[in-house]
């Protein structure tokens, strides 16, 4: 074996270290698998009531299956970012693929709501999250430039997910029952591991691993901590700080204020699409035009999010993203208040394409404005810590709702809470990165001050002349004849 210097140790090469930088031609179909997992949750409305009638729960206890989903997918960033890190992004997603199809799967075998809140909810979240964060920072390090329009053709994943899996999930409601549906959507959801196979991996210049032979001075071995309790804290503060972004959260204003106002965001957003079909059934409309509803707005992502992130890709948006996305945000907390007005086919409808257009804005720029905010070598750990944040929110969102659901016997008081808390998250985002925009400007806008001119001194009225200290001749000339006139 020949063993150079610089030669590395075999590993995996899809490590982030060598995600460094990549072309800007280059594309990666494998990361939507990610973004239709995503909408993979939405689903669960269509079989909420014969979760329900199985189990005999409540709305808050059966609400809680896709609330205990959704947060772990998003909860679970740290646990990927290690496996990122450790395995590389095509790995980490094909494990997430066998996760989510066994506890899909299995979840088709349960006979109570707490062992569907195990497989259902933390198996299968787990895997989606495994799934999805990897296929969001591959992108970051594909796309520079077009990185608005890679995530608008990224989140049309999500889209693709609405519009299929509904149809799919009533049909094969239908056909099998909740349970059958449960064990071939597992199937389904193993096609995760074909999609992570396919990802392209970018190939940098640094090395996967470390040299074998350094023939450079020895490096002077860090002194270590004393006690074996000190060692452990001294590695969980090191794999703190390498994968959460606890600094960015305490120094990073922008980024404070953005994670703040998508936390607050996540209570309401997803929740309308949870109950949707259920208050549509509850007001006689048949099961499958309330899973068409769903299918629509997912049409209504697939036109729109491809124009609108070539349209936020033209430089003029380039600092005006956030404004954007608060606007769309706006639009779509209002746009929950129009299921209040009535239950019919018509209404739902004009709700579904307000909501699904507002969505695509939101969808698309989401994480164009998190890359906006940082430095991209700390994304996947900003993108981490903000994942924990949401998985709060989303957790606690679903079951609050089916309270209030227990509480009022009316669904419509769901839409109307989640659109007072998307719309004022929206106003919260707006407001806060205006202010900070106009501190900026006003920064760069203070002339320097320029220090008063100190007051001459007694001793140095005469301005100072250049001269030569040794006399010439001329001077010498003009000397003597002054001379001869003084003495005249």
């Amino acid at each position: 074996m020949n063993l150079r210097k610089g030669s590395k140790v075999a590993g995996d090469c899809d490590s982030p270290q060598m995600e460094s930088k990549a072309p800007e031609q280059t594309h990666n179909m494998g990361q939507k698998n990610g973004e239709i997992m995503e909408s993979e949750e939405v689903e669960n409305g269509i079989f909420y009531t014969d979760l329900q009638t199985e189990f005999q729960a409540s709305n808050q206890e059966t609400s809680w299956v896709p609330s205990i989903m959704v947060s772990v997918l998003h909860a679970g960033g740290p646990f990927c970012s290690v496996m990122v890190e450790r395995f590389g992004c095509r790995t980490t997603v094909m494990v997430g693929g066998v996760l989510s199809g066994l506890g899909m799967a299995a979840s088709s075998f349960t006979h109570t709501i707490t062992e569907l809140y195990v497989t259902a909810g933390v198996i299968t979240g787990l895997g989606f999250c495994f799934s999805f964060q990897p296929a969001v920072t591959i992108l970051g390090h594909y796309f520079v430039r077009r990185r608005a329009f890679a995530n608008a053709m990224s989140s049309t994943g999500t889209a693709l997910g609405l519009c299929t899996l509904p149809l799919l999930g009533n049909y094969l409601h239908a056909e099998l029952g909740w349970r059958g549906s449960f064990l071939v959507l597992g199937a389904v959801l193993l096609n995760c591991c074909v999609c992570g196979a396919v990802m392209r991996p970018v190939w940098g210049h640094r090395h996967c691993g470390q040299p074998l032979m350094n023939h450079g001075p020895l490096q002077p071995e860090e002194e270590k901590p004393k006690g074996r309790m000190r060692a452990l804290w001294a590695g969980l503060k090191a794999a703190l700080h390498h994968h959460m972004a606890f600094d960015l959260l305490c120094n990073n204003l922008r980024y404070r204020v953005y994670a703040v106002g998508i936390t607050w965001m996540m209570l309401g957003f997803l929740v309308p699409l949870i109950y949707l079909v259920p208050y549509a059934t509850a007001h006689n409309m048949e099961q499958s035009r309330a899973a068409l509803l769903l299918s629509i707005l997912g049409i209504v992502n697939i036109v729109v999010r491809p124009p609108i992130g070539l349209v936020f890709s033209l430089p003029w948006f380039k600092g005006r993203h956030i404004y954007v996305f608060s606007a769309a945000l706006l639009m779509n907390g209002l746009s929950n208040s129009i299921c209040c007005i009535d239950a019919s086919f018509p209404v739902l409808l004009v709700y579904v394409v307000t909501y699904g257009l507002s969505m695509s804005v939101v969808g698309s720029l989401m994480f164009t404005v998190l890359m906006d905010t940082l430095d991209m070598s700390r994304f996947p750990a900003a993108l981490g810590l903000l994942a924990i944040m949401e998985s709060v929110t989303l957790l606690m969102g679903p079951p609050l709702a089916g309270i209030l659901v227990d509480r009022t016997g009316e669904y419509f008081y769901v839409f109307f809470a989640c659109s007072a808390t998307v719309a004022s998250s929206a106003v919260f985002l707006m407001v806060s990165f205006y202010w900070l925009d106009r501190k900026v400007l006003k920064g760069q806008q203070v002339p320097p001050q320029v220090s008063p001119p100190k007051p001459a001194s007694v001793n140095n009225v005469v301005p100072q002349c250049q001269y030569s200290s040794v006399p010439t001749n001329g001077d010498k000339d003009k000397a003597s004849d002054s001379e001869d006139v003084s003495c005249l």
